[in-house]
């Protein structure tokens, strides 16, 4: 997570600041993890996933590719899933409709 913190901090343009909204993987919390100083993190609390625009991401996958699917193999599941991503990734208006939730809207306007 440090890595990839400093790696994003650097594509950032001066004088410019993210904000990052974070579910409560352990990694995210670490004591040892170092955060730029071009970059804040939040937080969200413990068990509201509904606060996380990322889960409608995965909800939409798993409503749309991967539910009521039977693979063969550990490959045809791969490939099950890059298909999943590769459709998401294709299409940039579900991404921000997914995301862009109302309280997110209130929060950068």
């Amino acid at each position: 997570m440090t890595l990839f913190l400093a790696e994003f901090a650097k594509t950032l343009p001066p004088n410019e600041h993210a904000v990052m909204v974070l579910d409560g993987a352990g990694w995210h919390a670490s004591n040892s993890l170092a955060t730029p100083d071009n970059i804040t993190l939040v937080p969200l609390p413990p068990y509201s996933p509904e606060s996380n625009p990322v889960e409608r991401i995965w909800l939409f996958l798993r409503e749309r590719f991967l539910s009521f699917g039977l693979w063969a193999d550990r490959e045809d599941i791969i490939d099950a899933c890059c298909d999943a991503w590769n459709a998401l990734i294709a299409d940039t208006d579900r991404i921000k409709t997914l995301c862009y939730q109302p309280w997110l809207q209130k929060v950068i306007s």
